[in-house]
């Protein structure tokens, strides 16, 4: 198993990346803060601690993600989330 670390923002976002059944995945924390993500393949963000305020680019309102939901984003665009606290997330590459 080969296990990728990624940062991000000044290191307010990091992750460990890997592969299970032939699809990436990876599981992270995001700092306080606002970030946009752009994305290449469509992805599943599930928040696994703590809440999310998400946008997906071309929206026009924020959604909330406690711990236990998931939102999905297409490929080929982008999405902003805000955390008021650290939160802990996972990501699948679809």
């Amino acid at each position: 198993m080969t296990i990728d670390h990624n940062s991000y923002f000044d290191s307010n976002v990091q992750s460990l990346a890997s592969t299970r059944n032939g699809r990436k995945f990876s599981v992270g924390i995001i700092s306080a803060g606002t970030y946009h993500f752009g994305t290449a393949s469509a992805e599943r963000m599930t928040v696994i601690s703590g809440m999310l305020m998400a946008k997906l680019d071309g929206a026009d309102e924020w959604v909330n993600y406690p711990a236990g939901t998931n939102f999905e984003v297409p490929s080929n665009s982008g999405f902003d989330v805000r955390a008021s606290e650290d939160t802990a997330y996972q990501c699948e590459y679809l």
